[in-house]
């Protein structure tokens, strides 16, 4: 893919939605109800949407500045600019990778449950929970994972334009509506305004505790897609007019609405069944199906639900197989077809290791049995990779690169006024910076 023959998205909308449907996945859907359920409702969505803002935006901008600048995939455009720097590139190649790991099991999870909604998820007389752990030891588990590779395979093989940019402006769209029709569906439920409060209502004092901070910095990340080579990726295929300050608020305030509207879904109809909103990682594989049986056309609603979750699943895995997709092509000048192929191929095997492979641990008076590959890649991208390349990406852009560079992107150099770009500078270079680094001290139990 030489500069010459490089593709770009249609115009201004289609680089929103590419970029939002990279952002809006699991981390705003799956991922953020459960967290705010365990901190606070309320208390975790006003300092979540802080976060957004001091911490997303300003990564994501100096990612996008990256991309569009070089043109490039994560490794390339980094390299371009300063050649000791493409280790950062290599940093989010290897992120999307072991991503690709365990989020397309999670993946595979939400189609079982749309496929089960109408077959045994409801007929059959086994708990839910039941269910749900005979289904983590079944071999379905593995045909899932392998499915959704398959689905994210055949919308990357048909290129930029034509797969990410088309499947981008139906699925978004798609994902919306599906959202509203629910938080509609849900609110005519009785009990729901106790949700309604839990999640809306802020206890302030409880808002701003250390935890509740750590945890959101954390959701902002994650939800975004910054850290870990996406938006370098995508911000390549932008056309040179596209505003970057606009596009990156675009798709901050989008994933934020996606969040809040899936928040609006969830906590209504735990409270309306009487259960808890702090049922973690389970809250929908288990907590969900409870609240849909007592509903008319209970596995219709079941399955629309989870369709959401295949369609969010999908905008984030499409993300990371073109960021390995673009590294392949353009670094080892590999076809599309053969680029794909691979991603494609490595991403399996990643998956088959993190279901059936696991290890025990006895280093340094550290001691665990049966650890999970899967908890592994989890574990190494949400709180080691994507925070690092976060500060490295802030570190470079204001303070190795000169001025002109990030000030030139934001301006479309010159073109446009660029009004937010004091305060821009002002966070990448201290204010975002300290609070990722605060993230790594509390994983370390420094405090």
């Amino acid at each position: 893919m030489s500069e010459q023959t490089r593709a770009s998205f249609g115009g201004k909308l289609s680089a929103i939605l590419v970029a939002a449907g990279s952002a809006i996945g699991l981390g705003s859907i799956w991922r953020f109800p459960y967290m705010a359920g365990e901190n606070g409702g309320a208390a975790f969505l006003l300092v979540y949407l802080i976060c957004v803002f001091v911490v997303g935006i300003p990564v994501m901008l100096a990612e996008f500045a990256v991309g569009r600048k070089t043109q490039k995939n994560a490794v390339g455009g980094f390299r371009e600019l300063s050649r000791p720097w493409r280790w950062l590139g290599y940093n989010g190649v290897l992120c999307a990778m072991l991503i690709s790991g365990y989020y397309y099991i999670v993946a595979g999870w939400s189609l079982e449950y749309l496929f089960s909604s109408f077959g045994p998820l409801y007929r059959s007389g086994e708990s839910f929970s039941a269910q749900w752990e005979a289904f983590q030891l079944s071999p379905r588990q593995a045909i899932y994972t392998v499915v959704f590779v398959l689905l994210t395979h055949l919308i990357i093989a048909r290129g930029v334009e034509k797969g990410i940019e088309k499947a981008s402006k139906v699925m978004m769209p798609a994902l919306f509506v599906i959202l509203i029709i629910m938080a509609i569906r849900v609110a005519f439920m009785p009990g729901a305004a106790e949700g309604y409060r839990f999640f809306l209502k802020p206890n302030f004092s409880e808002a701003f505790s250390a935890e509740t901070i750590f945890m959101a910095i954390g959701q902002a990340f994650f939800s975004l897609s910054v850290g870990m080579g996406c938006m370098v990726t995508y911000a390549s295929y932008f056309k040179p007019n596209n505003n970057l300050t606009s596009t990156s608020m675009s798709v901050s305030l989008l994933t934020l609405l996606v969040a809040t509207l899936a928040g609006l879904v969830i906590f209504p109809a735990v409270f309306s069944a009487g259960l808890e909103p702090t049922e973690g990682a389970s809250l929908i594989f288990i907590t969900l199906p409870e609240i849909f049986k007592d509903m008319p056309l209970a596995s219709l609603w079941s399955a629309v639900f989870f369709l959401l979750i295949v369609l969010a699943a999908l905008t984030s895995t499409i993300s990371f197989h073109e960021v390995l997709t673009a590294y392949f092509a353009e670094e080892f000048k590999f076809s599309r077809k053969g680029a794909t192929n691979l991603t494609s191929f490595l991403s399996v095997a990643f998956c088959l290791i993190a279901l059936w492979c696991t290890f025990d641990i006895d280093f340094a008076g550290i001691k665990a049995e049966n650890v999970s590959f899967f908890n592994i890649f989890d574990y190494a991208t949400a709180n080691v990779l994507m925070p690092l390349g976060g500060l490295f990406t802030c570190i470079f852009a204001v303070w190795w690169m000169k001025p002109d560079f990030l000030r030139g992107e934001i301006t479309n150099y010159g073109e446009l006024k660029g009004r937010a770009y004091p305060l821009l500078r002002i966070a990448l270079r201290y204010v975002t910076p300290l609070l990722i680094i605060y993230i790594f001290l509390k994983n370390l139990g420094v405090f």
